[in-house]
């Protein structure tokens, strides 16, 4: 018996002694499959850990890191690899790893609401038929830690730190994985697009790769500059989408199919009547100004007063508290056919968005679960939704106009743009003036491209565009590989 209790004693010990910390490199390997359009799709899953070096080569961080390789496809240098990151920009990557291009996707009805019992399921739409997929999680976020306290915070935490940690990183791990050869896309969601558009140039520019594609999901500002009566006119369509969705409009409206009619006709009255009135400001006549606010309530769903009010630029805060008030209930931020419910009906703001804490719901123990089961991958580190990331250090974000120059640089270098409508925190229409903004004499056109889906930031929660981006992306991914015969030379500038 005292045999016993000492050995207790001991292993007890032992467990209180051990840290709490990630293993610098680490890999666990597990194998399935997914029918991915009647296509059945065997695959490697490689749940670990590599690490960021200094210029000594000695590890500072370690990034954990979801690789999914296709087995029954030999030859990799025609298979084409994507570098997947989610935003934040303190976001781990389990966002579009979980229920985008992943071969599982959270338990959520078909409109993106979560369910009980949490959970995940086979992704028929995966984009693991026509291209392996690596979703990393920067460092502080997921499973990523810093290893040396002595290195300073600013070494990762910064728009342009982070850019260039990871493209190291991402080299390295092409080097490892032997993939320098196959043909690569990094895709983005949210700040992972202001991450990815930089990574393009920096990948280009200080590492030699260069890529086929970039994917950017819910793009950000990408450090174009907007200000002023851009930003502030831009929003109006996002406005009428939500209100379309929310049966806000007038009965001629609602009528009108919201992408063939209904938001072209708004975005040319945004922008050949309302951008320019408040770019006059207080010159513009009292006379035109209630005329302009009486026809962007019609498009809004708010009082022409409150368009007033706001000299004719409504902020988003105010809009989610304000469309539905009458209703006692707010929209949603990240997706705006939520609806939330606050204490009270008054206010400037909303308490929270319903959008993303329905999404925290769903996502936490989905995560949790599908990490120890499916990849087994045993930790007892936190997965940080959103890790401790800041000061974030936001100057010299030029990363809208270094995509751009990767793309005169790489005449294989193509772009798509996903976007929903019912996004109020990267909305569609200033996803499309980044285009223009990129390429403002339109010799990019041709490797440009706009897809938008009828929901929110994360398009992909809701069923049917959930298959509609896959499909997008899939189809972007083959189209964007050239020929074996066909050289990387421009033939003839758009004009």
């Amino acid at each position: 018996m005292p045999i016993l209790l000492s050995a207790l004693l001991l292993a007890g010990t032992v467990h209180a002694q051990e840290k709490r910390e990630i293993k610098v490199e680490s890999a666990v390997e597990t194998s399935g499959e997914v029918t991915i359009n009647g296509t059945r799709v065997p695959y490697k899953a490689t749940a670990g850990t590599m690490p960021v070096w200094n210029d000594a080569g000695e590890p500072i961080a370690s990034l954990f890191y979801t690789y999914y390789e296709r087995t029954d496809v030999q030859n990799k240098a025609e298979r084409p690899i994507v570098f997947s990151f989610n935003g934040g920009p303190g976001s781990g990557s389990l966002w579009m790893h979980l229920a985008y291009t992943g071969p599982y996707v959270l338990n959520i009805d078909d409109e993106g609401y979560p369910l009980q019992p949490y959970g995940v399921k086979k992704n028929p739409h995966s984009i693991l038929d026509v291209a392996d997929i690596i979703f990393i999680d920067p460092v502080n976020t997921g499973y990523s830690r810093i290893v040396d306290k002595d290195t300073p915070r600013s070494t990762f935490f910064g728009v342009n730190a982070d850019i260039r940690y990871l493209a190291d990183w991402v080299k390295s791990f092409v080097t490892r994985q032997n993939r320098w050869q196959s043909p690569k896309y990094l895709i983005g969601e949210s700040y992972g697009t202001t991450r990815v558009s930089g990574l393009a140039y920096a990948l280009q520019n200080s590492h030699w790769m260069y890529l086929n594609g970039v994917i950017l999901v819910s793009p950000t500002g990408l450090g174009l500059d907007r200000s002023g009566a851009v930003m502030q006119a831009n929003y109006l369509p996002y406005y009428a989408a939500t209100a379309w969705y929310h049966e806000a409009l007038a009965p001629e409206l609602q009528a009108k199919d919201l992408e063939a009619d209904l938001l072209p006709e708004v975005e040319a009255y945004t922008l050949d009547v309302v951008l320019p009135a408040i770019a006059k400001g207080g010159s513009l006549p009292a006379a035109e100004r209630n005329k302009i606010a009486e026809k962007m309530a019609y498009y809004s769903g708010l009082s022409k007063d409150v368009i007033l009010q706001h000299a004719l630029a409504v902020p988003t805060s105010f809009y989610w508290k304000e469309l539905l008030r009458d209703r006692g209930l707010t929209v949603g931020r990240l997706d705006s056919r939520y609806r939330g419910v606050d204490r009270t009906d008054a206010g400037q703001a909303y308490d929270y968005d319903p959008a993303l804490t329905a999404w925290n719901h769903a996502f936490s123990p989905a995560m949790n679960y599908y990490a120890k089961n499916i990849l087994k991958y045993n930790t007892d580190l936190t997965y940080y939704l959103f890790g401790p990331v800041n000061p974030w250090d936001r100057s010299g974000d030029n990363t809208g106009m270094q995509l751009a120059q990767a793309m005169l640089q790489n005449p294989y270098l193509h772009v798509l743009t996903q976007s929903g409508y019912y996004d109020g925190g990267t909305d569609y229409f200033n996803a499309k003036y980044n285009h223009w903004a990129m390429d403002p004499a339109g010799k990019l056109q041709d490797r440009l491209e706009f897809k938008g889906y009828r929901s929110g930031h994360m398009m992909y929660l809701r069923a049917e565009d959930l298959k509609n981006a896959n499909d997008d992306v899939r189809d972007f991914i083959k189209r964007t590989i050239p020929a074996k015969d066909a050289p990387a030379k421009y033939w003839e500038v758009q004009k």
